[in-house]
């Protein structure tokens, strides 16, 4: 027979950590957003018609017995007599060339260059700013800096080039001050990629 010298109570449970939460998965990838291009579709499915259809009924009329269209007999014989290093035939294939060129080009960019792509925090949501709207923005900001008499700003996809204006406080004080204050204002637009700045500022031209 055994008996407990014990205090007779029962040792607290250890406390268990708190559940973790789930890592929330990256953010996806922000691309550019791609251009319709509707005119250049337009265009080259109106040119595609046109010539089908017209050398569809070119053939038609021949196989009922007709006689083919002047331009198409002509140009068959152009291109069974006229040699290959004649310089008609080689701007042909030159302008044959570079049209395919320009499609293959649009065809495999995203086109919308006027649309600066921002950062997508969900995966649902995709948002754009349009440059001039972003130029803006930097100006606004820009003109509130002491010092500062006008602004002009240009955004690209990769920079953000500022020219100021100031009429009074020393040049190298406004130029810390408006980096300062864009670099903030770049950071605030949520662009995917902020563009790279680049401040001038100098003294209005001085009226003659």
């Amino acid at each position: 027979m055994t008996t407990d010298t014990g205090t007779g109570t029962d040792p607290a449970p250890a406390p268990e950590d708190p559940p973790s939460e789930p890592a929330k998965p990256p953010a996806p990838r922000a691309r550019r957003f791609w251009a319709v291009r509707r005119i250049p579709a337009a265009l080259l499915a109106l040119i595609i018609l046109g010539g089908a259809g017209l050398l569809l009924y070119d053939v038609a009329a021949v196989r009922a017995d007709r006689t083919a269209m002047r331009w198409r007999s002509e140009l068959a014989d152009e291109l069974a007599t006229r040699p290959l290093d004649d310089t008609w035939v080689l701007a042909g294939a030159g302008l044959a060339a570079l049209i395919g060129v320009w499609l293959l080009i649009l065809a495999a960019t995203p086109g919308l260059r006027a649309v600066l792509p921002m950062r997508r925090d969900h995966a649902d949501v995709r948002a754009g700013l349009d440059r001039d709207a972003a130029a803006l923005t930097l100006r606004d900001r820009a003109m509130e800096v002491s010092g500062v008499q006008s602004v002009r700003v240009k955004v690209k996809r990769r920079k953000a080039a500022v020219r100021a204006v100031s009429h009074f406080r020393e040049l190298d004080e406004v130029r810390a001050d408006v980096e300062s204050v864009l670099g903030t204002g770049i950071d605030e637009l949520g662009l995917a990629r902020p563009p790279a700045l680049t401040v001038r500022v100098g003294r209005p031209l001085k009226k003659r």
